[in-house]
This record gives structure tokens, C-alpha cells and sequence, in this order.
């Protein structure tokens, strides 16, 4: 072991150790971070969600990706408004949570403009189909949206 690094000190090459031997803290796990993404060619880009001509669309390498209709997506979350609300298990849950926003009302098409995607998303979006089954209302592919967008508007954008 080198002296005035610890036993599990990152190599050389990512030169995330200061002279003196020292962490840099979380800017050493931010570069490291990086450096996994360089090398294994992983995206950190982010695409847009935008709506067109009534269908919603989600940016990608290859253009425009089609989701669904607006209305089709607006009715699976169940409605044009979603109000903020906490069970009161919630709230004794987490007893020093703040629930000051509770019973606003957030826009659900707002809400779905505000939101982005990972290149891993938007790849296994595009993998699912368009058409809706038979026994269903929507498409997978409008299912895996919808199940983000519900997950954005109980939890907000990260």
C-alpha cells in the first residue's frame, strides 16, 4: 500500500487524489463517475418530452419518438389536474416531512412538458409496441410513459 492513500485508493489515471494524498470528496465521485461513463460509452444526454398536433413525443437520437394521443395519456393519469395530497400514515410516518404543498393542484400536461429522459429510457420506450391490446386502453408504450409521469407527479421531478 502507498503511503498517504488509502488501502482502496482510485489508480493514477483518474488523478482523483490531491499531492498531499487526500479525497477530494464528492468531486472525486463525480469525476469517477464520469470517467465509468466515458470509458463504457454511456449517455448522459437528456431528451425532451414535447407534444405536436395533439400526440405526445419524446426527443431521440433517431427524432421524434410517438408516444400516444395527449387525451390518451391525460385519462390514464387520471385527469388534467392532480392535487397533492398525504395519507396520514404518510404524515406520521415522517413526522418532521414538509406537507405545506399539499392540496395545491399541479397541471398533469405541465408536469409531462417539465419531464426528460435517460437514453435508457427513451431506448426501452421505443421497444415497446404502439398498438393498444385488445383488453386495454392504451399501449405498452403509453403504459411505461404514464407509469413515469404518474411517478414524477407523486414524487415531483428529480
Amino acid at each position: 500500500m502507498e503511503t498517504g492513500r488509502p488501502h482502496n485508493s482510485p489508480s493514477d489515471d483518474r488523478q482523483l487524489w490531491n499531492r498531499s494524498g487526500h479525497d477530494r470528496g464528492a468531486t472525486a465521485i463525480v469525476v469517477a463517475h464520469l470517467v465509468t461513463v466515458v470509458r463504457r460509452g454511456l449517455s448522459m444526454d437528456r431528451y425532451e418530452t414535447f407534444v405536436e398536433g395533439g400526440t405526445v413525443y419524446v426527443g431521440s437520437d433517431d427524432g421524434p419518438l410517438e408516444v400516444a394521443p395527449l387525451d390518451d395519456i391525460v385519462a390514464a393519469a387520471g385527469g388534467p389536474a392532480w392535487t397533492i395530497t398525504y395519507s396520514e400514515a404518510e404524515k406520521e410516518r415522517y413526522a418532521g416531512m414538509d406537507t405545506s404543498d399539499e392540496g395545491l393542484v399541479v397541471d398533469v400536461v405541465d408536469m409531462l412538458h417539465a419531464m426528460t429522459h435517460s437514453q435508457r429510457f427513451v431506448e426501452t420506450l421505443a421497444a415497446h409496441p404502439t398498438e393498444v391490446p385488445a383488453d386495454d386502453t392504451i399501449s405498452p408504450r403509453a403504459g411505461l410513459f404514464v407509469g413515469k409521469l404518474l411517478e414524477n407527479l407523486e414524487h415531483g421531478v428529480a
